[in-house]
């Protein structure tokens, strides 16, 4: 049987694309409804809330640049005011520095870019959700790493680098945060491999290759495996899992 999140409310940051936007429309499949937050991709988001209100879930888009202090304490206000409870806070959302202009970047933009979304904008995040759903009684955080990281391997190269800063922070303050609010919150952590997103739609056949070559389960992953793992986590199926990492990377090991 499937875990439920029926009346559950669930949010998902950086939910208008990719991996965001199947973990929303996962919990939504599995009852909750849904906030959703974008930074720049409003169509993007708009279209998701469509889908979610058309499996029979409420949706609110909210506009988040997780950076920024002051957007995420206006998130959790906007939070308060229109739902009675949030009961999953997901921190999905991150810089892409791979694709399109966050590519093209310098390093050292590509560096503070993600240092500020990914580590500095989860920890803001976090401590949001933990005032939150401390003043409710309790709940579930759930923060993406990096499955090189989680798995200790590392991986070289300049990108790799910079994201293993970063989402090596996560992991570390993820784990500490799970200490520090259990037993009414519990903390989990997602790391996905190597997924179907715009960044591997874009990857060289070559390197594509190699990457399933290397991979037991011998494919890329979708950002829907990752949507199952994140619905298991915020559902009550993981209700004695905290400080915990699920690694999604097909098997593959160091």
């Amino acid at each position: 049987m499937a875990p439920s999140l029926s009346e559950k409310v669930v949010l998902v940051t950086g939910a208008s694309s990719g991996i965001g936007r199947a973990i929303a429309l996962r919990c939504a499949q599995a009852g909750a409804d849904l906030a959703i937050t974008y930074q720049r991709n409003r169509e993007g988001a708009a279209a998701v809330a469509r889908d979610i209100e058309a499996l029979g879930r409420r949706a609110e888009v909210i506009p988040l640049d997780v950076s920024r202090e002051d957007d995420v304490a206006a998130l959790a206000a906007r939070l308060t005011a229109v739902f009675p409870r949030v009961d999953v806070w997901i921190n999905n959302a991150g810089a892409d520095i791979l694709t399109g202009e966050g590519g093209r970047r310098s390093r050292l933009a590509k560096l503070d870019l993600v240092l500020a979304v990914d580590l500095r904008g989860t920890i803001l995040a976090s401590w949001a959700a933990v005032d939150l759903l401390r003043r409710q009684g309790g709940g579930a955080i759930i923060n993406m790493a990096w499955d090189h990281v989680a798995a200790g391997a590392g991986m070289a190269g300049e990108n790799p680098a910079l994201y293993a800063a970063a989402k090596g922070g996560v992991l570390s303050f993820s784990k500490s945060l799970a200490l520090d609010v259990a037993p009414a919150i519990r903390v989990n952590i997602l790391a996905p491999g190597f997924i179907e997103t715009a960044f591997g739609a874009q990857a060289d056949p070559a390197w594509r290759e190699y990457v399933v070559q290397h991979t037991p389960l011998r494919r890329w992953g979708t950002p829907d495996d990752v949507a199952g793992a994140a619905v298991f986590l915020a559902s009550d199926e993981a209700a004695f899992l905290t400080g915990q990492t699920i690694i999604v990377n097909g098997g593959v090991v160091t």
